[in-house]
């Protein structure tokens, strides 16, 4: 665009401010990075101050994002300004509607005001799965475009290790809540350390969701900087999601990359996201659930499949979808 206009695509980089990085982040910051270049005339970025990137975050993203110029806000992170009516929303699941049980009554009662009013208030709603798509359907009674998330190329196998860990060990990366499920490991922490393997989890805690303490014996690295998570994916033995609800499961998808053999729930969006190049296992069985990772040790040759599995998953595909979306809602 010339004479000094004003892109007409504002992204909301609220969730990308977050020093934190889960898939809703990951999301944000990839496409406030990927679509300006890949448009550089039709997006501009909002981003507020890093104290602005949470709770306190609200008002500014209710309040001030709205007043900017803009033709369509952009906002990846499940929310956007209630009132706007030229929103292109990315929705990643509405787990506090389907099992509020997961999170703070606080949180719930501001999801059950906002959620259905941002859907219907917006253009267009994208989703990153199937799943997602028809669980905003029955939830929320709108549509919904289809856009998977990707990975990045530094997730593959045979990098160092990271993070001084010696010991074999098998990984789950996950926050500390409730609906990831991580206390069903225990006994699978067990059946590891008779076998001389480390269970390692990493992942924060986050405020608004109800915490789960980790199951006994497993090693908690807590909050792991993006730089150290391809190794730490890549040199894993084997990689657990138990998750209850996943709306992509970004994780799984990235331990699948690094060609770590990898074993999900059978819940959510996991079995689309994961095919048939990880095991799928019932997160409420313990038992099936330390067979599923023993299996994945002892017949690593199924993650052979991961890599190309994770292949078309890419962000710049993630991106050029969006920005169909985006186009077409213009």
């Amino acid at each position: 665009m010339s004479g000094g206009a004003r892109p007409p695509v504002l992204i909301d980089a609220r969730a990308a401010a977050r020093p934190e990085l889960g898939g809703v982040e990951r999301w944000a910051r990839e496409l406030a990075a990927r679509l300006p270049a890949l448009h550089p005339g039709r997006y501009a970025v909002a981003r507020p101050p890093a104290a602005l990137s949470h709770r306190t975050g609200h008002a500014w993203e209710q309040l001030v994002l709205p007043a900017r110029r803009a033709q369509l806000l952009l906002c990846p992170a499940n929310l956007a300004p209630v009132a706007s009516r030229r929103t292109v929303v990315v929705i990643h699941d509405v787990a506090p509607l389907r099992e509020p049980r997961w999170y703070s009554g606080l949180y719930v009662r501001w999801q059950r005001t906002v959620l259905p009013r941002i859907a219907r208030h917006a253009r267009s709603v994208i989703v990153p799965s199937a799943f997602s798509r028809d669980e905003v359907r029955e939830l929320l009674g709108v549509d919904a475009h289809v856009v998977p998330g990707g990975v990045d190329p530094r997730f593959r196998p045979g990098l160092p290790p990271v993070l001084g860990l010696t010991r074999p060990y098998v990984l789950t990366v996950a926050s500390r809540t409730a609906r990831k499920n991580l206390a069903v490991l225990e006994l699978t922490a067990h059946r590891l350390a008779a076998r001389g393997y480390e269970l390692v989890t990493a992942g924060g805690d986050r405020p608004q969701f109800r915490a789960q303490a980790d199951a006994r014996g497993v090693r908690a690295l807590g909050h792991v900087d993006d730089a150290s998570l391809p190794g730490l994916y890549a040199n894993a033995a084997a990689f657990v999601l138990p998750s209850l609800y996943e709306g992509f499961g970004l994780t799984a998808l990235e331990a699948l990359a690094c060609g770590t053999p990898t074993v999900v729930a059978d819940r959510g969006a996991l079995p689309e996201v994961c095919g048939d190049a990880a095991l799928l296992v019932d997160p409420t069985d313990p038992e099936a659930v330390a067979a599923a990772v023993e299996r994945a040790l002892d017949f690593p040759a199924f993650a052979q499949a991961g890599p190309a599995r994770a292949a078309p998953f890419t962000w710049d595909a993630t991106a050029a979808g969006v920005d169909r979306v985006v186009a077409e809602a213009l």
